[in-house]
């Protein structure tokens, strides 16, 4: 394996599995030296893959610009180029897979694919110290409950249709809301139900250990289109029923692990009501509870480098004709020797 003779090795790590088109460069220590993210906002309605594959390409060239200067390095000091190999939009991964490639076979270093996934577990415990935790991970694009054993992180629970994010985001453009700039759906989301006072009775499918919330929102929105609710009231509900849903299958997964911390990560983690719920449940349990900070909780490319380091030092390489994306690459798929 080839990687530069420099007292400090670094890492930059590329993320574009969605919308946001992230660079982060890592330290082999797991300093976090620069974390820069763009997004993607489409003028209206959700993401269209190209659309915003069209913009990582657009800002690629600036995003990595603003990363080596905050870092305070050159592109000649890095030891390894890590990407979002999967799961995530087509056109967007491989945007970033293009210029990962690019820059890893210019300067001659090795290039690591990294499940985007395994990416928010191992920075959620960088960065919270958490070391062997069940992890919630909700965001726009996924909604999974999972645990590390024999080798791997394990499924425990998962959404069956749409990801819980994107379920309060559909909500959100149904009902008009609208976003300050750089403001997630979520959140707007969550400001409307603190002002909520009615529970309103809502569709709650948890099958087995995984969950269902198309029903949900198709059910808040026919209700929302008939004007009968407050859309505080309906914000609210929404919130309870969504939030109640992941926090069951979570407790459920660490009364059947026992292990002894909880971690929460993803873009709907900054949700303080959902924080709330889930911190109950660690407590009730003897279990520590962290979130992650926001900037590390929705995709970045920090998550990318450390992860890729990871790897790396385990003598994962990803040769450059193997480094196609995969679009649908589960969590339980990626065997993750590091982890003990």
């Amino acid at each position: 394996m080839k990687g530069k003779k420099t007292s400090e090795s670094y890492c930059l790590g590329i993320e574009s599995t969605a919308d946001d088109f992230g660079v982060g460069i890592s330290t082999f220590n797991g300093k976090i030296l620069a974390n820069i993210i763009s997004a993607y906002i489409p003028p209206e309605g959700g993401i269209h893959p190209r659309e915003a594959a069209r913009h990582h390409a657009k800002v690629g060239n600036k995003v990595l610009e603003e990363a080596f200067q905050k870092a305070g390095i050159k592109p000649r000091d890095l030891s390894i180029i890590s990407f979002s190999q999967g799961p995530g939009l087509g056109p967007c991964l491989r945007t970033g897979a293009t210029v990962a490639r690019a820059l890893a076979s210019y300067l001659d270093i090795p290039l690591v694919g990294v499940n985007h996934c395994v990416a928010h577990i191992e920075i959620g415990k960088l960065k919270t110290g958490a070391e062997d935790p069940v992890t919630l991970y909700v965001s726009g694009g996924n909604t999974i409950v999972s645990a590390f054993d024999s080798g791997r992180y394990r499924v425990f629970g998962e959404t069956l249709d749409v990801a819980l994010g994107n379920c309060l985001d559909v909500f959100a453009r149904e009902a008009g809301l609208h976003q300050r700039v750089g403001e997630p759906f979520g959140a707007v989301v969550e400001k409307l139900a603190a002002n909520g006072k009615k529970l309103i009775h809502l569709p709650y499918t948890v099958k087995g250990m995984d969950m269902s919330f198309s029903g949900l929102l198709t059910a808040v929105i026919n209700l929302l289109k008939k004007g009968e609710y407050k859309l505080e009231d309906l914000c609210y509900s929404l919130q309870e029923t969504a939030f109640s849903m992941v926090t069951e299958v979570t407790e459920r997964a660490l009364a059947h692990t026992e292990k002894k911390e909880v971690l929460l990560t993803g873009g709907v983690a900054a949700n303080k009501r959902l924080q709330l719920m889930i911190k109950a449940i660690a407590e009730e349990h003897d279990a520590d509870f962290s979130v992650m900070p926001r900037e590390f909780a929705v995709d970045n490319g920090a998550m990318i480098a450390w992860t890729g380091i990871l790897a790396y030092k385990h003598g994962v390489v990803t040769p450059i004709e193997k480094s196609f994306v995969k679009l649908r690459w589960r969590l339980d798929e990626v065997e993750v020797p590091w982890v003990e």
